[in-house]
Parts: structure tokens; sequence; C-alpha cells
């Protein structure tokens, strides 16, 4: 207990640094793929899709981010077992954050989408089990997180399926395609406005004192739905068809109004995946922050600073803008072929699934997710429109990810235990 206290300022830094290059390999990793799907489709430029980014996913991570935080903080491993033990809670967590944020560097240079949520569980798992006793882990609740790494992407595949081929009925198998789709482009832009802002006004909004009952975060969603329909209507109709465009593609123009619509569900994307995922960079620094600020009372439940928040969205950020290019490209365009109107149903199929997970506190895999979703948009015209080789290749990373972040933690944990004591 001495040596937490003697050293809190020293141990709250480097924790605070530990998070923050996890955020950033969150951001370089798991964020490019969110904003794969808007780039590959064409439907914007990388350029574009990291302001974006930078806006919707540092007001994710800082609006809704705190219900996921607790589950990564508290989750996971029994703190009642280590009342006695506390600086060894605060070093595997630390621990987790280095050996995570270090895979997520390394998978962001060679271009492998993997996920931060694998990384970081498995990170804080492999210290707990190993390092400390496997009593120590809620396996129960490591089932529940684990079993949404499977339910999330078949999930968001369903999803994705439904709303392509509502696509193709409504628009694209009709006679007049780029009139039908002037008509229900906007319904679609109303779901994405109504689906985050009903999570975000009804689990997102309580840490910075806003409490809204059911009926009006209902009433709310409703308004900031019809206001980013009206929005896009607008944009909408100063769109105009070119002919010759329509004699080489038939849907060219509808493609240029769903580009529009791309531009809503890409915003929804960035807010969904900041809402889910900077619990997995600042979850353990809240973990760090509560034990260090009550003097190593490890039941105890401090708030999660909103600065925690902060330092996540910031970290996220900054790693999208230097490295996200390079992981971009995988799930952008070598899946398969995106469109506008294929990207938007993955993207709107994945952004509801996240959102739905982060209300209800299960930290989900973003890449499981989205990739689930670009797989259900492909079923939709076929499994020959999906590349097998390069699926394999995502999954194969995606085992390869839990035991490298539990193997690296583990070593971390060691290292730090002998430094500190």
């Amino acid at each position: 207990m001495d040596i937490i206290i003697a050293n809190s300022t020293t141990i709250l830094f480097l924790a605070c640094a530990f998070g923050f290059l996890m955020a950033w390999g969150i951001g370089a990793n798991d964020v490019a793929n969110a904003m794969g799907t808007s780039v590959g489709s064409r439907a914007l430029t990388v350029k574009q899709a990291i302001i974006i980014a930078i806006i919707f996913e540092a007001a994710g991570a800082y609006l809704a981010g705190g219900e996921v935080t607790q589950t990564i903080r508290s989750g996971i491993v029994d703190s009642e077992v280590m009342a006695d033990t506390p600086h060894l809670l605060v070093y595997g967590m630390m621990a987790s954050l280095l050996a995570a944020g270090i895979w997520l560097v390394v998978a962001s240079a060679f271009g492998w989408p993997v996920s931060t949520t694998h990384s970081i569980v498995g990170a804080i798992v492999g210290f707990a089990a190993v390092g400390i006793g496997v009593d120590v882990v809620h396996w129960d609740k490591l089932g529940n997180i684990v079993a949404s790494w499977v339910i999330s992407p078949l999930f968001a595949g369903v999803i994705s399926y439904a709303l392509f081929r509502s696509v193709q009925k409504l628009i694209l198998n009709t006679d007049d395609p780029y009139a039908q789709a002037k008509r229900y482009v906007p319904v679609y832009m109303f779901m994405t406005g109504f689906m985050v802002a009903m999570v975000t006004f009804t689990k997102g909004l309580k840490h910075v004192g806003l409490h809204m009952s059911t009926p009006a975060s209902v009433l709310s969603a409703v308004i900031a739905g019809l206001v980013v329909a009206a929005v896009g209507a607008t944009l909408l109709s100063r769109i105009k068809p070119d002919p010759q465009a329509a004699k080489q593609f038939r849907f060219a123009n509808v493609e240029k109004l769903f580009a529009v619509l791309m531009i809503f569900t890409a915003c929804a994307m960035a807010f969904a995946h900041g809402s889910n995922d900077v619990a997995n960079a600042v979850g353990p620094l809240a973990a760090i922050y509560s034990v260090v600020s009550t003097g190593g009372d490890v039941a105890a439940q401090a708030a999660v600073p909103n600065w925690v928040l902060l330092l996540g969205a910031v970290g996220i950020v900054f790693g999208l803008a230097i490295l996200g290019a390079r992981v971009m490209s995988t799930v952008g365009s070598k899946i398969t072929e995106l469109t506008p109107s294929r990207g938007f149903a993955a993207e709107l199929g994945a952004a509801s699934t996240v959102v739905i997970a982060s209300g209800i506190g299960l930290p989900i895999s973003t890449t499981h997710t989205l990739v689930g979703a670009v797989l259900g948009v492909g079923m939709a015209r076929g499994i020959s429109a999906l590349n097998l080789r390069v699926i394999s290749t995502i999954f194969t990373s995606w085992i390869v990810t839990l035991p490298a972040g539990a193997g690296l933690s583990i070593l971390f944990f060691y290292m730090l235990t002998g430094i500190f004591g």
C-alpha cells in the first residue's frame, strides 16, 4: 500500500502514457476499419474520413463512452479478491494497456485489421490468470464478452443484409431507381440520426450530468432523426442527374445520392466506435485512477473523470491521422467490392450493433462487427462477391491477437512488479 502512495504520481503518469498509446493504436487500427467502408466505396476521401472521425470519434468517446468503460474497468477482474493486493491490480492494468497498445501499433504498421477489444481483454485476462490466479477472473462475464464477439458480427451481418436487400427491392430493382432513391434515401437518413441520438440520450449523457426520461429521449431522438433527414434532403436536392454517366453505369446517379447518405452513416459509425472502443483504452486507466486516488481501495467506485475520456478521445484521433490509412484499404476494398449503396448498408448495420452494445455496456469488437456487416452485404450479392482469401487472413489475425495480447501483458506485468515492488 505504501508503495502505491509513494509512487502514485509516477504510476498515474505512466498509466496515462500507456492509455494514450492504447488509444493511439485504436485510432490507427480500429477506427481505420470503421472508416474503411466510406473510403473503399469512394464516398469519402481519406482526408474527409479522417476529419469526420476526428469530430465524431471524440464526441462518441466523451458523450457515450462511460457505460462500456465500467465493464472493462471492473467487470473482468474480481476486485474483491484483490483487496489486499491493490498494487497488483494497478500493475496489471498498466501492463495490459502497454501490451495491447504495442500489439496494435505493430499490427497497424503491417496493415493488419485486428480487434482492439480482443487485445485489451486478452491482456487483462492474461496478467490476472497467470500473474495472480485464475480465481481473480470473472469467467462468467468473460463468457458473455466472448459470446458477443461471435454474436455481434452475425447480428451486424443480418442487419446489413436486410438493409441492402431493402435497397435492392425499393430502389435498384425498380423501373426508375433514381426517383426511388430520392424518395427513400431520406428515410435511411432518419434511421441513422434516430439510432445514434437514441443511444446517446438514453445511455450516454449521464456522466455529464444530463438525465432524460425514456419518453423525452425517444422524442428527442425522433427530432434529431427528422433534422438529419431534412438536412440530407436539402443536400440531395442539389444533386443533378448525369445522363452520360448513367449510360456507362445504370446506377451511377443513384450511387451519387447514396454517397451523400454515407456522410451521415460515416458520422454514425465514428460516433458508435468512439462510444464503445474508447473503453478499451480508458477502462484500465479508470481502474488505476480509482485505486490510486482512493489510496488503494480496490472496491471504491470513484467516478471516471472527464479528462480520462478526453485522453482516450485525443489518442484515438492522433492514431487515425498518423497511421490509419494503411488499414483502411483492407476493409474498404479487399473483402468485397463496395459502392456507396453497399457501404451504407454495412456502416449502418455495424453502427447500429455497436451503439446498442455500448448502451448495455457490452464491449464488442468493432472489427468483428464491421467485417460481419461487410460480409452480410457481400452475401446479398452471392458468395462469389467475397474475397475468401482475404477473409481467411483476417480471421487468422483475430486468432493471433488474443495470445499476443496475453503474452505481452504477462511479460510487462512481471517487469512492472519488479520495478515498483
